[in-house]
């Protein structure tokens, strides 16, 4: 088993550790510290060395941080999280911020009257820390870079991740990192600058055509990098992550250097050197200002080219999918077939890992599944644990929301199961979720759009019954890399436009706190339109389907649906039965005929 059931945190232990962090506040003379989620590579998951947030307050969500000052410390969450912060928390010591709604300048300017708050300066990121430093800008508040406060007391720190850095097929990558290094530095080059830093684990795994295993479920390294503007690059990375295949590999194009070298490596550049102020961290630019080399901000040269997967990036992806779909179909016969009586959450997790391995191309998993029933359900990122496993009961709905890791792709998918019979209520809802999934399946849109402008149509069924959701609409995917992959996004803040080869998933859904929680999920990819004959000549995009699995239509209240969203679901079902029937036998290939039976 990739995933454990362990409760790796506890409310009871953060009021003593916020004590020790506020002594070494005292001690560093500092009013305040931020202790974000973010390691030093700026990533969303970390290792267990970077879990500094979760340590602190028992919060292990994937996006928030806290500020703790001398008398009170606030834990910012968004809304996927306001359920569980409740839960793994101490109320009497941590105070629960809704976030973005608080700014965190406002917050600290209501609590703090002048004073210094400090930072890790590996950490956060240049824009942040500029955005931050103007909102506090006459509050009498000042920041102060310094050494991680929370590392001096956390005595039993683990140690950082040592994994190897592995070649990563050409086949898969679909592109030479010799010709990925040119393009990328003719890119540089052209913008007049003469050197790029990267610090996002996936960009350089992208570039490189490496892949690695220091964050758990994503097969990245760490690892720090220059670009130059002639496609040379300068790695830095462990010693111990080197083998003599990545040395053969990378070539003469990338030399290869100890990260305690990186701070010389930054001073002796030439200017100008571009910097991402989405995830440079602020460290970086330290050095380059105390070397007085001229920065230029702008975006990693590598996040757009990554996005925009290569045709064979994209084939992949499908077999990836394709095999998936076939292991999630064999679960949910088993499912519908098994005595549901003593089942858990816990035993739903185990079966669908087990047919996930029993492709034979299971890697990993791409996040600890999601198997949320009943109330569970209405915590979107809930991950179940020998503490919180709940039996299910008659009426339940279950969110099943996994992914796996293969050599070809990456997969994430969500289905609701349901035990028994749903109620009127339920079967509502859950149809509402299912018509905004199919609206922005059916989408036609024209280039240069971005997701901020196509969220709403996976909200409107939802909207009519005053009804919403607290997340975005879909995130980006990489290709045997991270399961959350920017820039793009189908979100309300999102104003990147939409390229195609872009991956997304798709998953509208609904939770009510304390009963239950819906989703549905299938991931699209960004494709040029077809034509239709007599439109305008508009350049327009529209979005492929490449999960097959099918959708319970015993939830579905067939009042609300119009006629083409049944047909939809009837033409999404035939292509489900057509491409993995041949991929399963007895039991489960009974199952997936039943279960796409036309409604």
């Amino acid at each position: 088993m990739f995933q454990t059931f362990d409760t790796p945190t506890s409310p009871e232990t953060g009021p003593a550790r916020l004590a020790a962090l506020r002594g070494a506040m005292k001690d560093a003379r500092v009013d305040g510290f931020i202790v974000p989620r973010a390691d030093a590579h700026q990533g969303e998951y970390v290792a267990e060395h970077d879990a500094r947030l979760a340590w602190l307050t028992g919060f292990t969500g994937s996006a928030g941080f806290c500020i703790a000052l001398a008398d009170v410390a606030g834990v910012f969450i968004d809304g996927r999280y306001r359920v569980q912060v409740k839960d793994q928390v101490a109320p009497e010591v941590y105070t629960p911020v809704h976030w973005p709604e608080t700014r965190p300048a406002d917050w600290l300017k209501a609590h703090l009257k002048g004073g210094t708050v400090a930072y890790d300066p590996w950490l956060h990121a240049t824009g942040e820390i500029d955005t931050l430093t103007r909102a506090l800008t006459g509050s009498g508040i000042r920041l102060k870079p310094l050494e991680n406060l929370v590392d001096r007391v956390w005595e039993d720190q683990p140690s950082p991740p040592a994994g190897e850095i592995k070649p990563y097929p050409l086949q898969f990558a679909g592109e030479a990192h010799a010709d990925k290094r040119k393009r990328l530095a003719e890119g540089l080059a052209n913008a007049g600058h003469k050197a790029a830093v990267i610090t996002l684990a996936d960009s350089i795994a992208w570039l490189l055509n490496v892949r690695g295993s220091d964050i758990p479920r994503n097969p990245v390294p760490h690892a720090f990098a220059i670009l130059h503007a002639d496609g040379a690059v300068e790695l830095f990375t462990a010693p111990a992550k080197v083998t003599d295949d990545l040395r053969a590999h990378l070539g003469s194009g990338v030399a290869l250097h100890d990260p305690a070298h990186f701070a010389a490596r930054l001073s002796a550049l030439s200017g100008p050197v571009r910097i991402d102020p989405v995830s440079c961290p602020v460290w970086v630019r330290m050095q380059l200002e105390a070397a007085n080399i001229d920065i230029a901000e702008g975006q990693d040269p590598c996040i757009l080219p990554k996005a925009a997967k290569s045709e064979a990036e994209i084939q992949g992806t499908r077999e990836a999918h394709l095999r998936d779909a076939a292991a999630m179909c064999r679960l949910l016969a088993w499912f519908d077939a098994a005595d549901k009586g003593g089942m858990t959450e816990i035993d739903l997790v185990t079966a669908l890992e087990g047919f996930r391995a029993e492709t034979n191309s299971l890697l990993d998993i791409s996040f600890d599944t999601i198997c949320g029933s009943g109330p569970h359900g209405a915590l979107p990122h809930y991950r179940v644990s020998t503490d919180s496993n709940r039996g299910f009961e008659e009426g339940d709905l279950i969110v099943l929301d996994s992914g796996g890791q293969y050599f070809d792709g990456t997969t994430d998918i969500t289905r609701t199961l349901v035990v028994g019979t749903a109620g009127s209520e339920e079967k509502a809802c859950f149809t509402r979720v299912l018509q905004g999934m199919i609206a922005v399946s059916r989408l036609r849109f024209p280039r240069g759009l971005a997701g901020m402008h196509l969220d709403a149509f996976a909200r409107r069924p939802l909207w009519e019954a005053g009804l919403d959701y607290d997340h975005g609409t879909g995130h980006g995917v990489g290709t045997y890399l991270c399961v959350h992959e920017g820039p793009q996004r189908l979100s309300r803040i999102s104003d990147v436009p939409l390229q195609p080869g872009m991956i997304l998933s798709n998953e509208p859904g609904y939770y009510r706190e304390g009963a239950f929680g819906i989703r549905i999920e299938n991931l699209i990819v960004v494709q040029p339109a077809p034509a239709l004959e007599g439109a305008d000549p508009r350049d327009m995009l529209h979005f492929e389907t490449i999960t097959w699995v099918p959708i319970d239509t015993s939830l579905i209240d067939r009042t609300l649906l119009t006629r083409p969203e049944v047909d939809w679901i009837n033409a999404y079902h035939s292509a489900c039965r057509d491409k993995i029937a041949p991929r399963l036998d007895g039991a489960a290939a009974i199952w997936l005929h039943r279960a796409t039976e036309p409604i």
